[in-house]
């Protein structure tokens, strides 16, 4: 792909119009929602008990958070999304209050996701997802044709080799001492999960994961028939040529690439990040129907 074609896929007109401030009320009437600490549900997946928590009405959309967070991560986007769609924000296992699975990966949390999909009885679904959920999410759209009928995918990588060299050093040094070294993370994550004796293998769980070379399958990807944006910061931890290589691979593929802005996107332009979610899942007619060549 020539750099010029590059520049197309960056989605200005979403940007421009996103950046537009809007006034904030003089004070602050409602006490603030505890993302994650909401008096959440439970459901009970392969003898696993899953939490999750409800917002708004409309269309369900999945909403997949961050590998080693939790729904709390992703509270800047919520309330706008809320407003428009049934946000379904489950915890994934072993993260926040979800209890532990034998083990951890992309393939594994999107078949507990399916199941909530079916659980919930939901007749169809959006999903959007950050990180290791966008991963999951391609997955699960990948699996259940049936169910997904569009997916934002943010921050995504098919293969561990998509990381750049910082992303590579990041996950390099994260390990199980320098967890313990991080005593506000691990305090939060024990005080939150229901099995905090289980801390270390669930940190385990996740290094494997991630060195996995293949995240998500070629085919995978060539197989998903919903629309797909695939959205991330123009200094993500991915590499921008291994997001083009996925975008390409997609046969309803679109992408948006925000400028300035890494891998934090949901926390640092929540907002922004929400309203171009938003434009995606409402467009309707032909404008997306994209075949790779």
């Amino acid at each position: 792909m020539k750099m010029k074609q590059i520049l197309q896929f960056m989605v200005f007109s979403w940007v421009v119009t996103s950046c537009n401030q809007v006034e904030k009320p003089a004070r602050q009437l409602d006490k603030p929602i505890t993302y994650g600490s909401n008096h959440g549900n439970y459901v009970i997946i392969h003898h696993t008990k899953i939490y999750y928590e409800e917002y708004g009405k409309g269309v369900p959309l999945l909403l997949l958070h961050q590998g080693l967070g939790s729904i709390e991560n992703l509270s800047g986007i919520i309330p706008e999304l809320s407003k428009h769609y049934r946000v379904i924000a489950p915890d994934a296992p072993g993260h926040g209050r979800s209890e532990h699975a034998d083990t951890l990966s992309g393939e594994q949390m999107a078949e507990y996701y399916s199941q909530l999909i079916d659980e919930l009885k939901l007749d169809s679904a959006y999903v959007m997802g950050w990180s290791m959920g966008g991963n999951t999410a391609l997955l699960l759209a990948s699996n259940r044709p049936d169910k997904i009928k569009k997916v934002v995918s943010g921050a995504s990588n098919a293969r561990a080799s998509g990381l750049t060299k910082e992303g590579r050093s990041l996950l390099d040094q994260y390990t199980v001492e320098a967890v313990k070294e991080d005593k506000d993370w691990l305090e939060h994550y024990q005080k939150m999960n229901p099995e905090p004796e289980k801390w270390i293998k669930f940190w385990q769980d996740n290094q494997k994961m991630w060195a996995r070379e293949i995240k998500i399958p070629d085919d995978k990807l060539r197989a998903i028939r919903a629309p797909v944006l695939l959205i991330r910061g123009d200094r993500d931890l991915i590499k921008l040529e291994h997001t083009l290589t996925m975008y390409e691979a997609l046969r309803y593929g679109h992408l948006c690439v925000y400028p300035n802005v890494g891998h934090e996107m949901p926390e640092e332009k929540a907002e922004i990040l929400a309203r171009i979610a938003i434009e995606f899942f409402n467009e309707k007619g032909s404008l997306y129907e994209r075949v790779p060549e």
